[in-house]
C-alpha cells in the first residue's frame, strides 16, 4: 500500500479534529476535550515555536556567511522587500474592493445599524472626535426613541481595554520607530521572545555579513558550529512533523471546543456575522487560489497551480492549524527548499523576513473589517479615508507579530487612523480565531510565493 503523503495525513487530522469537537460538544464532553486533548495541541505549537527562533538565527547566519558577494545580498534584500510590499498593498486593495462591492455591513437590519450609528455619535461627542461624514443622527427627532445602550459584556470590555493598551504603545511613535525596534538591546532577550523575531533577523544578518568579511580559516570553528546547529534544528522539524497529524487533531478539537458548548452555539456565532465572515473568506481565498498562483505562473512557467499547492500544502495545513506564521516557519522552509526547489541561501533569508513583515492576510482582513464596521454604524468613509486605511494597514502589518490574533491589536491602530471607535473590535471577537486560521494560510502562501520569485530572479530555483 502506498504511503500517504504528509499533507494528506495532516488534512485527515484536521477533519478528524473538527468531527471530534462537534461530537464531544453534542455529547457534553467539552471539558474532557479542553482538559485532555487540547494540551497536546498546545505542546505542538510550543515545540514549533522553540524550534523557529534558533532555526531562523542559524539558517540566516549560515546562508549569508556563505555569500562572499555582498552586492548579491543587497540585491536580494531589495527584491524581497519590494515583492513583499507589492503583495501587501495588493492584498489591502483587493480587500477594499470586495468589501465596497459586497457591503456586508449594510446587510444587517436597519434598526440595529441606526442604534449603532447613535452609539458612534455619542462616543464621538464624548471623546471630542469629529464625526467622519458630517451627518448627525442624534439631533434628528426621528431617532430620539432608539435605545443607545452599549451591549458589550464586561469580558469584551476587558479584552478591548487590554488590546487598546497594547496599541497605545505604537500610537504616538515616530515614523521611524519600526527601524529602532529592529535593533536589539539584548540579543538574549530577543531570542527568548517570539514577538521580537525582527530583532533576531537583524542580528543574524549582521553576524552573517561580518562572518563573510573574515577569511574562512579564521572562522572555521564558528562556521562548523552554525552549520551543524542548523542541521540539528532541521532534524528536529523532521521528527516533530512525523507526529503532526495527531497534534493537529488535538489542536483543532481544542479550538472548536473553546468556542462554544454546543454545535448550535458554534453555528450561531458564524450566523450572526455571516456577511462579514463570507466576505473576508472570499477575499482570502482569492489571494490563495487566484492572486498568488497568477504571480507564480508569471515568473515560473513550469510551476502549475496543482504543483504549487501540492508542494506547499503541508505548510498551509499547519498554518491553518496553528494560526501562527512563526510556528509554521520551520515547515515552510522545509517545503520551499525540498519541494519547490528554492536554494537554502534564498529561503533562509526571504522566509524569516516574510514571517515577520509580510502579513497579506492580516492586511486584507484589516481593510475588510474596518469598512465592515463603518458600514455597520452607517458611517460613509471617503476615498481619502479609505486610502489612509491602505497606508496604515500596510504599515501596521509590518509591526504585527507572527502570533495568533496579533492582527486584532493592529486593528485598533487602523481604526484610530480614520477616527473610528477602537472598541468596535469587540464586534468581530467571536469569529476572529477561526478566520485568523485562514489569514495565516494566506500569510504563509505569500511568503512561499515571494521566496520562489526571488530564487527564480537570482537563478537559484531548482525546477523539477
Amino acid at each position: 500500500m502506498k504511503k500517504l503523503p504528509l499533507h494528506v495525513k495532516i488534512m485527515i487530522g484536521l477533519v478528524a479534529g473538527v468531527i471530534w469537537a462537534f461530537a464531544s460538544s453534542a455529547m457534553g464532553w467539552n471539558n474532557f476535550t479542553i482538559n485532555w486533548v487540547d494540551p497536546f495541541g498546545q505542546i505542538f505549537i510550543r515545540m514549533l515555536k522553540y524550534i523557529a527562533v534558533p532555526l531562523v538565527l542559524f539558517s540566516i547566519i549560515s546562508g549569508i556567511s556563505g555569500l562572499k558577494d555582498m552586492s548579491k545580498l543587497g540585491r536580494m534584500g531589495g527584491k524581497t522587500l519590494g515583492f513583499y510590499l507589492m503583495t501587501t498593498v495588493s492584498a489591502v486593495g483587493i480587500g477594499l474592493l470586495i468589501v465596497n462591492v459586497v457591503q456586508p455591513g449594510a446587510m444587517i437590519d436597519e434598526d440595529s445599524r441606526i442604534k449603532n450609528r447613535l452609539q458612534y455619535e455619542t462616543w464621538a461627542n464624548q471623546n471630542g472626535v469629529e464625526i467622519l461624514d458630517g451627518k448627525n443622527y442624534l439631533s434628528d427627532p426621528a431617532y430620539a426613541n432608539y435605545d443607545r445602550a452599549d451591549e458589550m459584556t464586561e469580558e469584551e470590555k476587558a479584552m478591548v481595554a487590554e488590546k487598546q493598551a497594547l496599541a497605545a504603545e505604537n500610537k504616538d511613535a515616530g515614523p521611524l520607530k519600526f527601524l529602532v525596534d529592529m535593533v536589539p538591546q539584548n540579543i538574549m532577550l530577543s531570542l527568548s521572545n517570539d514577538k521580537l523575531m525582527l530583532q533576531v533577523i537583524f542580528f543574524a544578518i549582521f553576524f552573517g555579513i561580518c562572518m563573510a568579511a573574515i577569511p574562512d580559516e579564521k572562522i572555521a570553528g564558528v562556521s562548523a558550529f552554525v552549520n551543524g546547529a542548523n542541521e540539528v534544528f532541521l532534524k528536529m522539524v523532521e521528527f516533530v512533523m512525523k507526529a503532526a497529524p495527531f497534534f493537529v487533531f488535538c489542536l483543532l478539537a481544542g479550538v472548536i471546543a473553546k468556542m462554544a458548548d454546543t454545535p448550535r452555539e458554534v453555528f450561531e456565532i458564524f450566523k450572526g456575522l455571516a456577511s462579514y465572515s463570507v466576505t473576508l473568506v472570499a477575499g482570502l481565498l482569492f489571494l490563495i487560489f487566484v492572486f498568488y498562483p497568477l504571480i507564480i505562473r508569471s515568473f515560473v512557467k513550469s510551476l502549475t497551480y496543482r504543483k504549487f499547492f501540492n508542494k506547499i500544502s503541508p505548510a498551509q495545513f499547519l498554518a491553518f492549524s496553528t494560526s501562527s506564521s512563526a510556528a509554521t516557519l520551520p515547515v515552510t522552509m522545509e517545503c520551499v527548499e525540498d519541494n519547490l526547489g528554492v536554494s537554502k541561501n534564498v529561503s533562509s533569508f526571504v522566509l524569516p523576513i516574510g514571517a515577520t513583515v509580510n502579513m497579506d492576510g492580516t492586511s486584507l482582513y484589516q481593510a475588510v473589517a474596518v469598512i465592515f464596521m463603518a458600514q455597520l454604524h452607517m458611517v460613509d468613509l471617503s476615498v481619502t479615508q479609505q486610502l489612509t486605511i491602505v497606508l496604515t494597514a500596510t504599515l501596521a502589518s509590518i509591526g504585527s507579530a507572527a502570533v495568533p490574533s496579533a492582527g486584532l491589536i493592529m486593528m485598533i491602530v487602523v481604526l484610530q487612523s480614520v477616527g473610528l471607535n477602537p472598541a468596535w473590535i469587540a464586534i468581530i471577537f467571536p469569529v476572529d480565531r477561526p478566520l485568523d486560521m485562514l489569514r495565516t494560510v494566506v500569510n504563509v502562501t505569500g511568503d512561499a510565493t515571494v521566496s520562489t520569485i526571488v530564487a527564480k530572479s537570482e537563478g537559484e530555483l531548482r525546477v523539477d
